[in-house]
């Protein structure tokens, strides 16, 4: 299951140059230290961020594998302009 967050950005710096950027943003694999205390490293080899809960409660936030905040897993993030300003009315692609 990938966790996928959509945001739609407009630089309004000029309108007729007003371009949108659509960013997916994806976890995976965590990078939690779980023998920190003890001196050592130790990572427990979840690959991928699965939310034990919907989104908008605080399960969305612990991960159903390892059970570690999402935090503790690595973000990527994928950017891609989708309207450069050429038309009067933007275009959105959907994933």
């Amino acid at each position: 299951m990938k966790k996928r967050q959509v945001v739609l950005k407009r630089d309004d710096q000029n309108s007729a140059n007003s371009s949108f950027t659509v960013r997916t943003v994806r976890y995976g694999e965590c990078q939690k230290n779980h023998a920190a205390n003890v001196g050592g490293y130790a990572v427990d080899g979840c690959r991928e961020f699965m939310p034990c809960g919907e989104e908008g409660t605080g399960g969305a936030l612990t991960c159903a594998a390892c059970g570690c905040h999402r935090n503790f897993h690595r973000r990527e993030v994928e950017a891609e302009v989708v309207c450069d300003g050429s038309s009067s009315s933007p275009t959105y692609t959907q994933q």
